[in-house]
């Protein structure tokens, strides 16, 4: 009631309202909530992320009286809008590698995320936070569904302090071992308000069945997370195959052959190693095989970036091919090995055209 901020807060206003309607609470309170209630001003936000969120501590205090309580109080719980693509629902994460089999959670240790993408192991499919029982875990449940790669949750880093009322640690490790019950709510959870009211019961239950969990929470050493990481990887079971039929996961297509070649209008190229200048030489022909442009430099970024903004090339496909080919001489110029261009993709061996003039193939 102190703090202004929280007049226009819903968690606030929700919370005293919840308050008021328990027969248990609401009568030996009743002056501090009606006193309360006239401080109400229109709702600006649902929650402020506070450090501690004092509205959070008394609902849990008055739920050890009366158990109802846990029921009301506000915590956004609003469904997601989902998009195209894994993972369908935006949030604090980092996906590393579709087709691995471990998901992280680092909870309140942001910075985890940096340190165990940064390691580049192959298990490691997605690391992200997690700061809510409810709409958190929500969010973690449908972005995990729709992969049925990820076997193994790796649950790491500091549970979110009690004193903000959430505890999204506890409460993901109780879903995972007790599931929910018929209210929704998250059987043994402990935080503020762990109810999933927008996922269906066997979608949970699929959640449940697909992960293998490894609980440590508290842990942060970054070795100690990756050699988990590593040793779930080598016991991967392989795709989950019992997900519920609405749960669509992107499909893994195999490429396709180029078909004929399609010259760019804006011209070909030419590339060689310099090995005198210890350079990288790329000649821009028109279609007509006239030279016009010459670029040189250590850097094939530099090449190719310098031709994207000079507009020297205008097919994906050709640049493509380009970025391929400075690469294989540039590795030719630092390792002494032979180079010669390769010829484009779906290119007829047709001697006598103008883009097959040069000794080492063009496009």
């Amino acid at each position: 009631m102190v703090a202004k901020k929280c007049w226009r807060c819903g968690c606030f206003q929700e919370t005293v309202n919840t308050l008021q309607a328990s027969t248990t609470i609401g009568k030996p309170l009743a002056s501090l909530l009606t006193e309360a209630h006239t401080l109400f001003e229109d709702v600006r936000y649902d929650c402020l992320g506070c450090e501690v969120c004092w509205p959070a501590v008394a609902q849990n205090l008055a739920t050890e009286l009366d158990p109802a309580v846990a029921e009301g109080g506000h915590c956004a719980t609003q469904e997601p809008e989902a998009r195209e693509g894994w993972p369908p629902l935006p949030g604090d994460y980092r996906v590393t590698r579709f087709q691995a089999p471990v998901a992280v959670c680092t909870l309140n240790s942001d910075q985890l995320i940096d340190s165990l993408t940064e390691a580049n192991i192959e298990g490691l499919a997605i690391v992200g936070t997690l700061h809510t029982e409810n709409l958190g875990i929500e969010h973690l449940i449908r972005n995990v569904l729709t992969n049925p790669h990820i076997r193994f949750l790796l649950i790491c880093g500091e549970d979110t302090r009690k004193a903000i009322g959430h505890l999204p640690g506890q409460s993901l490790v109780s879903l995972m071992k007790n599931g929910i019950d018929e209210k929704g709510r998250i059987i043994g959870a402990k935080g503020k308000r762990p109810l999933l009211k927008n996922l269906e019961k066997p979608h949970i239950e699929a959640f449940r069945q697909q992960l293998t969990l490894i609980e440590k929470i508290g842990e942060a050493d970054v070795d100690q997370l990756l050699t988990l990481v590593v040793e779930a990887a080598i016991n991967n079971p392989g795709p989950f195959t019992d997900a519920p039929n609405d749960i669509h996961a992107p499909t893994i297509e195999s490429a396709t052959k180029p078909g004929p070649l399609v010259l760019d209008p804006k011209g070909y190229f030419v590339v060689y190693p310099d090995r005198n200048k210890q350079y990288l030489l790329l000649e821009h022909y028109s279609n007509q095989g006239v030279l016009n442009r010459v670029f040189e430099s250590t850097s094939p970024a530099a090449l190719y970036t310098t031709v994207i903004e000079q507009k020297l090339i205008s097919r994906l496909d050709h640049a493509a091919y380009l970025g391929r080919e400075l690469a294989r001489a540039d590795h030719a110029l630092k390792t002494g090995e032979a180079y010669v261009q390769d010829r484009a993709p779906g290119q007829i061996e047709d001697k006598g055209s103008a883009c097959c003039s040069t000794k080492n193939g063009c496009i």
